[in-house]
């Protein structure tokens, strides 16, 4: 059976690493999941890439709604063992591991009866509609099975043990990268092969996910996945997870209005740049979510202990390392973002305008750095409320920004510039979030 690391004592760097790493590795992997589908669509054409791109920002929905049972876990299992409640913790992972199978298969449905309706937020040209219809359709049969596999990372991050789902998700890219161009080029199933190929390796890693967990792991002791669901429990996942999910749900939503508007202004290009803009754009986003990740278990276990030096020792070091890979990014976005882009969409229209967008989004990867990291420190202390409220405040103030701008004669620029401005006034609130925590110091409640 396997153990939950006590992360209490010993040596907080060597901590963090061992833990962000595998975790930066599997964000990495569900990245490369979403390139290799655009690689593969980008030789065929830039409004396969915008198809494909559309629903992505549903799957991304999907994901976002599907972090309530996965922070969910995270935090309160991860307290749970700083507290030394052993019992608690797998009462917990039961609950979340129910609530995260039935989050799918309604999110599924809802997609499903509407996905004409969604589609037709973009207003992109009616064959990019018709792929995308497509890409919907296959892509929900996976929602139920990838729900539970995103509570369970969750949980493996909360009992230190981030290498597990590295190792298991790593086989399924290497899986998709096979299906790839046999289903997108050999056997000419186009967006519908891309598609498939993601179906079946979600499919594949969930399997081996599951049999990872119950015959060889034994978490919990074999804690059962589905129960009757009971308040006391339910309440504390979903004050936890809930802004969390809130806060993404609502940042993809908003990225449907600004997909809607770099249509209106660039038609598919303009969809195609945003789209697989954000996509590139998120290697330091992954890379630093991994940091945050194991920031949020570390603190969890030291914020229930009342181990708060170790707090705020986890917290300066994750800081020092996002930061400065919001420096090196900011920097290649800035001067290499058009080659960078190149390789994933090779039209010179397509990877002239990503160059734009890299570039004026590289002026605000430092700032988004210090969002995030702290973000992870409030996660950890199970305090999600006031970060989610940062995050909403500053997103949906893109769109008088973008408004605005478009009103100046910017174009695209102009909505590239709403989305780094934002970010930047986000930051700096979440250093001033902070020093206002570090004042009043507040204790763990409720442990």
């Amino acid at each position: 059976m396997r153990q939950a690391k006590d992360l209490t004592v010993g040596s907080i760097t060597r901590h963090l690493y061992t833990i962000a790493l595998p975790i930066m590795g599997t964000s990495f992997i569900h990245m490369a999941y979403s390139f290799t589908d655009m690689a593969w669509l980008g030789r065929l054409s830039s409004k396969s890439v915008a198809a494909v791109g559309t629903i992505s920002v549903f799957m991304w929905i999907a994901h976002s709604i599907a972090a309530l049972t996965k922070t969910g876990a995270e935090v309160t299992i991860s307290q749970s063992i700083g507290a030394g409640k052993s019992d608690e913790a797998r009462h917990f992972a039961s609950h979340c591991s129910t609530i995260s199978i039935l989050l799918g298969f309604v999110v599924a449905l809802f997609f499903g009866l509407f996905a004409n309706d969604l589609i037709d937020l973009y207003r992109v040209e009616a064959d990019v509609h018709a792929e995308a219809l497509v890409y919907m359709y296959i892509t929900l049969l996976g929602y139920p099975i990838m729900f539970l596999s995103s509570m369970l990372f969750g949980l493996y991050n909360a009992v230190g043990h981030s290498s597990v789902p590295f190792r298991t998700l790593g086989l399924g890219l290497l899986l998709n990268m096979i299906l790839d161009p046999l289903l997108i080029h050999v056997a000419g199933w186009g967006v519908a092969g891309a598609a498939w190929a993601t179906v079946i390796s979600e499919v594949v890693v969930s399997l081996i996910f599951l049999y990872q967990l119950r015959y060889r792991d034994r978490l919990f002791d074999d804690f059962p996945w589905l129960v009757r669901l009971r308040w006391q429990w339910v309440w504390r996942i979903l004050k936890i997870g809930t802004p969390v999910a809130a806060l993404n749900v609502l940042f993809a939503a908003l990225a449907i209005y600004m997909g809607r508007m770099a249509s209106s202004v660039g038609g598919h290009i303009g969809v195609a740049t945003l789209t697989t803009g954000g996509q590139l754009e998120a290697l330091t986003w992954n890379t630093s979510q991994g940091i945050t990740t194991a920031l949020c278990t570390i603190v969890g276990q030291n914020w229930a202990a009342g181990r708060l030096e170790r707090v705020w020792q986890a917290y300066r070091r994750a800081l020092g390392f996002t930061l400065t890979l919001g420096l090196l990014g900011g920097l290649f976005f800035i001067f290499w973002g058009e080659a960078f882009f190149s390789l994933i969409v090779p039209e010179p229209e397509a990877y002239y305008s990503g160059g734009i967008y890299l570039r004026i989004s590289g002026y605000s990867q430092i700032f988004m750095m210090a969002e995030i990291t702290t973000q992870g420190l409030f996660y950890g202390m199970g305090r999600s409320s006031l970060p989610a409220v940062i995050s909403i405040a500053g997103n949906y103030l893109r769109i008088p920004l973008v408004l605005l701008f478009l009103s100046w004669g910017w174009g695209l620029e102009g909505v590239w510039w709403a989305i780094s401005l934002s970010s930047m006034l986000k930051g700096l609130a979440a250093l001033l979030s902070l020093l206002w925590l570090r004042k009043r110091m507040p204790r763990p409640e409720g442990l």
